[in-house]
């Protein structure tokens, strides 16, 4: 790793960067337009159909396009400039909010133009994620890497802080003025990602090579890397299993009674847990045995999702939901690291868009999984079931990737030959 004097290794440096400052601006602004706009999403989908179903495919909707958009992203990400790419599709995420604006002021009762308009956001999400996610590593030296991703994380969860309240008591206005807010946001973020400086490097046509070939390659690099692989399955399943973010309303409205206020807190605690625990790696990054410490967060996020299920006091659901999120930011922080780090710059793109579809999955399709659970098991019993199951998912994870589990301090990884 490159040797910085002091000076250069420091917050401070890092905010120095002018191009950093306008990723993190962009990143927190579409991060912030994001979560505003699930709030108000969820609240309007479930006031109008009352059906836990009916959110399971708020997911649904955002995923399928991401299924079938990432991997081509992220061959694109390493091909065409990043800025372009993330700048159009900050436009596409606009037109989604436009579509929803619309929806509404026609109180249009068809759930599914809903589900179209989420299609498209999620298209535009799928676009941009492995071009935004992989810039990182080119705005700064790579000594700085593991501050510079925990100063990104750090932004981002202060926006799913902010983003959840100011969604709940934005709707108190309306859910027209909710979308407005979001639209300026998401055209905000175009904005900011023109003005970056930095090029991204771009790699040549290898002669012979098809678009798909070179769409997979991230996929075969990936299954080279156990230390790669580990950390993005673990979450996939993890999350997968137990997420409950889509069943908030559902605790919100009829276990405890809160009402929308009391969901956009609910959407805002994981995050509080996050950023605390972030501001904490920013001071202070991690040191030996990363890879004990990334499976033992994991459990205790399971073991969170278990008291939130059985939760029926408002206090201590936020406290459940707030350590979910604080053990949910250190094995992220440790993924977001790992993968640059284990990754050759000219995979970053295509690695990151694969990592990309199983967050999508571990997020979106858990969304899905949780609202069919709701509706066939019952809500309490469908998050029981998910905190158990990513129990079980880090005990055989721990079994399948020693190499990962091994992992002492991030600065040894290295890309695989």
């Amino acid at each position: 790793m490159t040797n910085l004097p002091d000076s250069q290794t420091t917050t401070a440096a890092l905010f120095r960067l002018r191009d950093f400052r306008l990723y993190i601006s962009a990143r927190f602004l579409g991060t912030l337009g994001m979560l505003i706009m699930s709030v108000a999403v969820g609240w309007q989908v479930y006031d109008i159909t009352e059906s836990a179903l009916a959110l399971g495919y708020v997911g649904l909707a955002q995923f399928l396009p991401m299924l079938l958009f990432t991997l081509p992203a992220g061959d694109i990400a390493d091909r065409i400039d990043r800025r372009f790419i993330v700048a159009a599709a900050g436009l596409l995420e606009a037109a989604s909010a436009g579509w929803l604006i619309l929806l509404t002021l026609t109180h249009s009762g068809n759930i599914n133009w809903f589900y179209a308009a989420l299609a498209l956001f999620g298209t535009a999400r799928a676009i941009m994620a492995p071009a935004s996610r992989s810039f990182v590593p080119l705005l700064v030296p790579k000594a700085q890497l593991p501050r510079a991703i925990a100063v990104s994380s750090s932004t981002f969860q202060m926006a799913v802080i902010l983003g959840p309240a100011i969604g709940g008591f934005l709707y108190l206005s309306g859910p027209v003025t909710v979308y407005a807010t979001c639209c300026a946001l998401f055209i905000c973020v175009s904005v900011a990602f023109l003005s970056i400086r930095t090029r991204t490097k771009m790699e040549p046509q290898e002669p012979g090579v098809g678009a798909m070939s070179r769409a997979v390659a991230g996929i075969l690099y990936m299954r080279r890397s156990p230390i790669v692989l580990g950390a993005v399955s673990l979450d996939l399943f993890a999350v997968l299993l137990g997420g409950a973010v889509a069943l908030l309303p559902i605790y919100a409205r009829d276990i405890l009674d809160v009402g929308p206020i009391g969901l956009g807190f609910m959407r805002a605690a994981p995050a509080v847990g996050a950023i605390v625990v972030s501001l904490m790696l920013v001071w202070r990054p991690l040191g030996r045995r990363t890879g004990h410490i990334m499976f033992a967060c994991v459990g205790i996020f399971g073991a969170a999702t278990i008291v939130f299920g059985l939760s029926e006091n408002f206090m201590l659901t936020l406290i459940a939901l707030t350590v979910m999120g604080a053990s949910d930011m250190v094995s992220v922080n440790i993924r977001s690291t790992l993968i640059p780090l284990a990754t050759p710059q000219q995979m970053l793109g295509r690695v990151t868009a694969v990592e990309m579809l199983f967050i999508g999955a571990s997020n979106e399709l858990g969304d899905f999984r949780a609202g069919v659970s709701a509706a066939l098991f019952g809500t309490v019993p469908a998050v029981l079931i998910g905190g158990i199951g990513t129990l079980g998912v880090v005990g055989i994870w721990m079994w399948l990737f020693p190499h990962l589990r091994e992992v002492d301090r991030l600065s040894d990884v290295k890309p695989v030959a």
